[in-house]
């Protein structure tokens, strides 16, 4: 069982810039997840190393010095039997080798003869190797044949994707797909800079049979609209046609938004799977996490990501399963709005701020002293069967000491703490308030876990949640972006939405409904077909959407759900024109 964000070691970063001074936050995104020789490795931007995992579930950090820390993008693909590495960097690109990445055997075998910024490797079914690259407002991703001996290009490059906004309303810049207004010195240069053109970046490839599936981002990783679309072609280096179910990727809405620039991949089973970036960008644009999404292709091909309830719950099984019926355990958000109280909290940073479903959003202690507690009351008993405690990153950077090792990024220097962090919890139940039960407790142990998911061996009747903390980050203050309770509460189903609306314009779908009593929120799904819904929005605090991300010349199917602690009740699908 995992619960997105993924609750891995991030690395912090010291990051400088001339333009807002310092900044200290965990960040890991770009991620590639590879099964090799029994295991999963992934490899994700300013990690210091890699993780691994045997279930997709448990993942552990491996430091690694071998291979480089600061460049970006890191891709890492099994070519000719071994792990095959590139990454971004300011200059032409270099390639490492590894055939025991657990004893760090990491060596650079080849420089390249092309300066590429978020490259993918790919070796086709036939030995053949290729590159692909693109991270530009400018640019096109483009792709080219390598010589697997040399890595050295065999020809010229061909331009692959480019933007094409007028028709592709996902690829919009801005949260919500409304354009960004920027302030100050360094909006200024942003708006000299790109203006408001997407980042078109972070190519992957995938072949099924014989189809190959190019993937690419869009339309830049510091906005909730953040995604991952497909074009499709019979050869590695096209043509290619794009799919119009595009994004594939996508996770506009809930807790944690943002769901681009990832990698396809397949379990040991035969599962498929979509690992991708997700948003936090508050105390920097590249302030990052990573999710986890089943994904697979339909009858037709089509490649596609499960992303309802995309922060809930999920399910991993031991086996070949069913992405769309058998993924999630069926348990519902309790703590949306609870009541909230806590020993002391910061100004502007009031308890209410854990249970909004926002990672953007967070209490604050009022001091960094251990044993500062937030507490939940649910309004009734329910039955629990887990919760996530989501820490956040508030103030760092008068506290951190400062890394010597900086180097340069795109703007200003950086560099990655090299060790872990503590995140000391302590989660106990209440069915009163009075007589509390703990039922998980990692104070004095050091672990690093800043979304730690705890799901309970046996479920649990309760109303009361308290978290209380222990050793923090750098001795920072207790912050907690979400106190998250998951189970099923004592309440009937809600009734169905029915939503209306209209296409204000080719690339935009206006959504309303009327409200739902007794409803936590709504699951917003939309696609080509009502058999092929296969894009969601999650939306709490309102019965309206305006949904930006449509392909320009098809007709789009949504429906709302409705949802409480008890379940989901499906709407009926409309056809917008």
């Amino acid at each position: 069982m995992v619960c997105n964000p993924l609750d891995l070691a991030y690395r912090y970063q010291d990051v400088r810039t001339p333009f807002a001074g310092r900044s200290v936050h965990r960040e890991a995104a770009d991620p590639t997840v590879v099964f090799f020789r029994g295991r999963y490795f992934m490899f994700a931007s300013m990690t210091r190393g890699f993780w691994y995992s045997d279930d997709l579930v448990e993942w552990t950090l491996q430091p690694s010095e071998r291979i480089p820390a600061i460049d970006y993008a890191p891709d890492v693909r099994e070519v000719d039997g071994a792990l095959l590495f590139t990454a971004s960097r300011r200059t032409n690109g270099r390639f490492f080798r590894s055939v025991d990445p657990l004893a760090d055997d990491f060596e650079e075998v080849a420089p390249s003869d092309i300066a590429f910024w978020d490259p993918d490797t790919f070796q086709d079914d036939d030995g053949r190797l290729y590159l692909y690259w693109g991270c530009s407002h400018k640019e096109p991703i483009q792709g080219v044949e390598l010589d697997r001996a040399t890595l050295q290009r065999i020809g010229e490059p061909v331009p692959l994707i480019a933007a094409d906004t007028e028709t592709r309303g996902w690829e919009r810049t801005g949260d919500d797909y409304v354009p960004v207004v920027r302030r100050g010195l360094m909006g200024k240069v942003m708006d000299a800079y790109i203006g408001d053109a997407p980042f078109i970046e972070g190519a992957y490839m995938t072949r099924v049979g014989d189809r190959y599936h190019l993937q690419y981002a869009g339309p830049g990783t510091q906005f909730n609209t953040y995604a991952d679309g497909a074009y499709v072609g019979d050869r590695p280096l096209g043509p290619f046609v794009y799919d119009p179910h595009s994004p594939f990727s996508s996770k506009p809405g809930g807790f944690i938004t943002g769901a681009g620039h990832g990698s396809t991949f397949q379990d040991r089973h035969g599962n498929w799977w979509h690992v991708a970036t997700m948003r936090v960008s508050v105390n920097a644009d590249f302030e990052r996490r990573i999710g986890l999404f089943p994904a697979g292709f339909d009858d037709d091909g089509v490649l596609f990501c499960n992303q309802n309830f995309a922060d809930y719950p999920m399910q991993v099984p031991d086996r070949a399963f069913d992405p769309w019926t058998e993924a999630s355990p069926g348990w519902m958000l309790l703590s949306h709005r609870a009541v909230a109280i806590a020993s002391s909290s910061a100004d502007g940073h009031d308890p209410a701020l854990a249970t909004d479903e926002s990672v953007r959003t967070w209490w604050v202690a009022g001091t960094d002293r251990p044993g500062e507690w937030l507490q939940l009351d649910l309004g009734a008993e329910a039955t629990v069967h887990a919760l996530q405690v989501n820490l956040a990153d508030h103030g760092l950077a008068s506290r951190a000491p400062k890394r010597r090792d900086l180097a340069k990024a795109t703007f200003g220097k950086r560099a990655v703490f090299p060790d872990p962090q503590p995140t000391e919890v302590r989660l106990e139940l209440s069915l009163d308030g009075v007589e509390w039960a703990v039922v998980h407790d990692t104070i004095g142990t050091h672990e690093d876990a800043p979304h730690a998911f705890v799901v309970l061996p046996e479920a649990r009747r309760a109303r009361y949640i308290r978290v209380t903390a222990g050793a923090m980050p750098f001795g920072g203050a207790f912050a907690v972006s979400g106190l998250r309770v998951f189970g099923l509460a004592d309440l009937p189903l809600p009734g169905a939405a029915d939503v209306r609306g209209e296409r204000r314009d080719p690339r935009t779908a206006s959504l309303r409904w009327d409200a739902v009593p007794g409803v936590v929120g709504y699951n917003v799904r939309y696609g080509l077909s009502p058999d092929k819904l296969y894009h969601s929005w999650l939306v709490y605090d309102r019965t309206d959407l305006e949904v930006g991300s449509l392909n320009a010349g098809h007709p789009y199917w949504f429906a709302v759900d409705s949802f409480n602690g008890a379940g989901v009740t499906p709407g009926a699908a409309v056809c917008l024109h």
